[in-house]
């Protein structure tokens, strides 16, 4: 009784023509699911990472390419295996169709494409990241039966080689993506070469967003504009200046009567002794330097020490006064 239901319920799905292989998918949702799944898997790549946190520095780095390689064989048997359908495809509510079916209901994909999904997503990955150790291991060292110059020559070849069929490879992607941004199948090349095609798995499948989220969105992207545009045209240093006076203006003014010459001896803006001193109008003393990138920074420049409006910088005249000293010799006391 059991059985039978379910044969008549899997009829009616795989006789059901709107979520059949010819209803077009959305090329968002393909691409939405693509970058799910790479989510997906850094998150999960951050999350084994965090297990090694506590041992020493680089301990996964020589195996890095093949743990990340264990890590998405492991996620594939667990969903697009099982399932016939990524977490991506699932949040989305997609799958894989096999095109290579000649029966225009669904038909999902054999365990051989799936395989050869998974190995044609993982395999060039692999190899990019592992392409550094090819050379040396594939070379012929100088105690081969082959001549340094030989070796030479053999690496060479192997590196063209490797760049020709990265090369071929990276135009084909890009060819396919063009040619998805036509039809609307098969967003990367490894899913045309095996014969998967993205379809809906529930009917009237309609990409909605709620209302709530669009305007949240919006109030968030207004409010950001309206503070970039604001946050220029607001001088922080001339409010720090105001406050300060305002809390500590009194005891400010004491310390500045008390130290008296000391504040010569102090870049306004640095704080070490100022180089070339320069001042803007007020007591303050700055290096030419400091003074002269800040006043391009800022047309509106105004002292951090004071709060006073900068004017033209002018150097800081300084008199020195020279005091002559006698030098009496010493008395040596007569033999």
């Amino acid at each position: 009784m059991a059985g039978s239901r379910g044969e008549s319920s899997h009829q009616r799905t795989a006789s059901d023509p709107a979520i059949g292989p010819e209803t077009p998918v959305l090329r968002i949702s393909q691409l939405d699911a693509l970058e799910l799944d790479s989510n997906l898997e850094q998150l999960l790549w951050t999350q084994f990472t965090q297990c090694f946190q506590n041992c020493r520095p680089g301990v996964l780095t020589p195996v890095e390419p093949e743990l990340k390689a264990l890590l998405y064989l492991l996620l594939w048997r667990f969903t697009l295996y099982s399932s016939n359908a990524t977490v991506g495809q699932s949040l989305l509510s997609l799958r894989y169709h096999d095109t290579y079916s000649s029966s225009p209901l669904y038909t999902p994909l054999s365990s051989r494409q799936k395989l050869g999904l998974a190995m044609l997503t993982l395999l060039p990955r692999w190899l990019q990241e592992r392409s550094h150790h090819f050379l040396p291991c594939l070379g012929l060292g100088s105690r081969g039966a082959a001549s340094e110059s030989d070796d030479s020559l053999l690496r060479l070849g192997l590196r063209n080689s490797l760049i020709l069929v990265s090369g071929l490879t990276k135009l084909a992607s890009l060819f396919n993506f063009l040619v998805f941004l036509r039809n609307g199948r098969h967003p990367t090349l490894a899913e045309r070469i095996a014969g998967a095609l993205t379809v809906f798995s529930k009917p009237n499948v309609v990409r909605d967003v709620p209302y709530q989220y669009m305007n949240r969105e919006l109030l968030w992207h207004g409010f950001a504009e309206f503070l970039i545009f604001l946050l220029p045209l607001i001088n922080v240093r001339k409010l720090k200046a105001a406050a300060l006076s305002c809390v500590f203006g009194n005891s400010s003014d004491k310390k500045g009567a008390k130290k008296g010459k000391d504040v010569w001896k102090e870049c306004g803006l640095c704080g070490d002794w100022p180089t070339m001193p320069h001042t803007v109008g007020c007591q303050h003393v700055f290096c030419y330097y400091c003074i002269t990138s800040h006043s391009i920074a800022d047309a509106n420049l105004t002292c951090p020490k004071c709060g006073a409006e900068a004017g033209a910088p002018e150097s800081v005249k300084m008199s020195v006064q020279i005091v002559e000293r006698v030098v009496v010799p010493p008395i040596r006391p007569r033999s």
